[in-house]
């Protein structure tokens, strides 16, 4: 059997490996936190360069066609 010392040792490192445990488990959870806010500002920059680019392209639409200088040659 294991001698008091023994346990007292295996006691120490199993209470560390909780403490770490625990700690790991606060650092995942703010981990998940900010990949949720970085992926809802990604979609929602996303959805601004989509509407930008819609209003670009109606802007272009609108411009006048350009003749060529080959077109009035």
């Amino acid at each position: 059997m294991a001698n008091p010392s023994q346990i007292e040792q295996i006691t120490e490192r199993v209470d560390r490996l909780l403490v770490r445990y625990e700690e790991l488990q606060r650092t995942n959870a703010l981990l998940a936190q900010q990949v949720a806010s970085l992926t809802n500002e990604r979609d929602s920059l996303k959805s601004r360069l989509n509407a930008a680019r819609a209003r670009i392209d109606a802007l272009l639409e609108r411009l006048p066609e350009v003749a060529s200088p080959k077109d009035t040659a």
